[in-house]
């Protein structure tokens, strides 16, 4: 027996048992080939007229963002205060007492944003007057 030539399928297997096409199929005819079934052919691309316009960022838009940042925060903050209301107890100096937990904790966070407010703050000063020297 005589094998066909690899660049044609045996006429004599139907289609679902010859093998698939290599590179060296591209001249043959469609009906030679096997069908593809899971192919679907791309979607044409818009036209550039569809496309949307980039809208600039704004402070309302910056504002905007810090509003729905904000309520993600507030939101978080109620979670974390329900979930820590074990009072504890506290020695600050002279004072002693019980708090809840979450209360404890929001005033320890609140305080150490304050001392680093205050040395942000001291670097910009530092950073103006520096440029103020330098500019005159």
């Amino acid at each position: 027996m005589t094998l066909p030539p690899p660049d044609r399928p045996s006429p004599d297997l139907p289609a679902s048992e010859r093998p698939s096409p290599g590179p060296h199929t591209r001249d043959l005819p469609e009906r030679d080939l096997p069908a593809k079934r899971d192919e679907i052919p791309p979607s044409p691309r818009p036209p550039a007229a569809h496309t949307p316009a980039k809208v600039p960022h704004t402070r309302i838009s910056a504002a905007w963002f810090g509003v729905w940042a904000g309520i993600v925060v507030v939101i978080l903050l109620i979670i974390f205060i329900g979930q820590n209301t074990a009072k504890v107890r506290i020695n600050f100096l002279w004072l002693d007492g019980l708090i809840p937990t979450a209360l404890a904790l929001l005033i320890a966070g609140v305080g150490g944003a304050i001392i680093a407010t205050a040395v942000a703050a001291a670097r910009i000063v530092q950073l103006r007057r520096l440029v103020r020297r330098h500019h005159d």
